[in-house]
């Protein structure tokens, strides 16, 4: 991997990675910063027991290159970032967080974190102890807390789009949806399914998150092992990425995958123009799931109002449907429209800054 390191950088287009190694606090942990020409890259920190450090280098030029792509459709004025820190959830502390913060600090503002898979608002104050350069931190600190019930509504509300552009109407009374991993955005928007009179399965692996999803919404249990092998309206992954791929594609039984999980495409030229020959709807994940970043940017800028967090998140409904559109219009997989939207949009503001 380290001969491929650059090579891989290049072919993406990020622009910096920053490896961070502290043996006192087991810190190992991986800054990757794809592009920051619409202002600082922001992007939240996840925590995972990778099987090899190359695998954790993959998957933050990945994230991050999603970041950039989620700021930029969203119309917010940021870059992309992400960051990963390879070891056991179970085992941080405040001494691996503190350390972390003082090397998100040594970056001067150009990367800004936040929460992500295995981390949160607690832990993120921690960090807020070394830096000024991290948001979800608590709403006693002056923060805006967990950004996973923005992500999960932005989800629910696109996924409504979805349903718009299938069915004709986006009423989900009835629709049978999986949801695949129900940590804290799948189970916020298990919440939502419920609420909306969907007809919700759930699957994960964590025996806890299991239980306390059925007891709280009574929903039904399907093991991961059996996940492919029922009939479905909407697939919503909700865990890690490349659920998408080569294998599970002629399995699935569904008419809309809609979930907040990143890069669920395990190969976008390949896995998008599959699931249009097979007739399913996708929903771009850096679209639908940027609601937690619109949150998190909002209080980023100093100027955190609810009531207007809310109202952006709303529109990735029609963003969703603008990306149908231009499916439509140019012959595009959804994730190629998204992304061409996307990056037209960092190309205009790279020749605005470029000019006098």
């Amino acid at each position: 991997m380290s001969n491929k390191v650059f090579e891989l950088m290049q072919e993406m287009g990020h622009e910096q990675i920053v490896f961070c190694n502290d043996p006192h606090s087991k810190l190992k942990a991986i800054i990757a910063i794809h592009n920051t020409t619409l202002g600082p890259a922001l992007g939240g920190t996840r925590m995972w027991k990778y099987n090899s450090d190359d695998e954790a280098v993959v998957d933050a030029l990945r994230l991050s290159r999603g970041m950039t792509y989620k700021a930029a459709i969203s119309g917010l004025n940021l870059g992309g970032g992400k960051a990963v820190i390879i070891g056991d959830p179970s085992l941080k502390g405040e001494a691996l967080w503190r350390r972390y913060g003082k090397f998100v600090n040594s970056l001067n503002g150009k990367y800004i974190t936040a929460e992500d898979v295995n981390t949160s608002a607690s832990d993120m104050e921690f960090i807020h102890l070394e830096t000024k350069h991290v948001t979800g931190i608590p709403e006693y600190m002056g923060g805006s807390g967990d950004p996973s019930p923005y992500t999960a509504y932005g989800v629910f509300v696109g996924m409504k789009a979805c349903a718009f552009k299938r069915w004709g109407n986006d009423d989900l009374t009835g629709k049978k949806v999986m949801v695949q991993g129900v940590g804290h955005v799948g189970q916020y928007l298990v919440g939502h399914l419920v609420n909306a009179g969907a007809k919700v399965y759930i699957t994960d692996i964590n025996q806890e998150r299991i239980k306390e999803t059925i007891e709280k919404y009574k929903v039904e249990y399907v093991d991961p092992a059996q996940m492919l092998t029922i009939d479905i309206d909407i697939y919503a992954p909700c865990a890690l990425g490349a659920t998408v791929n080569s294998d599970t594609i002629p399995q699935l039984k569904c008419s809309i995958i809609a979930g907040a999980a990143n890069n669920q495409l395990a190969e976008e030229k390949i896995h998008g123009r599959q699931l249009i020959d097979k007739g399913i709807i996708y929903a771009p994940d850096f679209l639908i799931n940027a609601g937690g970043l619109v949150n998190v940017a909002a209080e980023a800028s100093g100027s955190y109002n609810q009531e207007k967090v809310t109202k952006e998140v709303e529109k990735i409904y029609g963003r969703i449907l603008d990306i149908f559109k231009l499916t439509e219009d140019e012959n595009l997989t959804a994730q190629e429209a998204a992304m061409k939207i996307a990056q037209k949009r960092i190309d205009d503001i790279a020749n605005i800054k470029s000019r006098l």
